[in-house]
């Protein structure tokens, strides 16, 4: 079961992320607005926020950091992600929310 907020395209997963930085943790928070919602511990202060976002998601899709590509939205709190090369399906991601 895939949602309108990832899609798979070719052997990577593309997902439209809504954030929000400077959580007390790093979360799955459920959908909001057609994206999938994570509330971030890392403030939203020179890149720290992406940073962060590209860490936590490389560790939960279990692959390195570089097959991990902010899309869209390096400035927004609606940002459109690409993992490359990942067996995990994002639908687990909500399983924590």
């Amino acid at each position: 079961m895939t949602h309108n907020w990832a899609r798979q395209d070719g052997g990577a997963w593309v997902l439209s992320l809504y954030l929000q930085p400077g959580a007390k943790k790093t979360e799955v928070a459920g959908l909001h607005d057609g994206a999938l919602k994570l509330r971030l511990a890392a403030p939203p202060v020179e890149g720290r926020a992406n940073k962060a976002l590209i860490a936590w998601l490389a560790d939960w899709f279990d692959v390195p950091r570089n097959a991990v590509v902010l899309e869209n939205g390096e400035l927004s709190r609606h940002k459109r992600v690409r993992i490359n090369g990942s067996a995990r399906h994002p639908d687990a991601l909500l399983a924590e929310a």
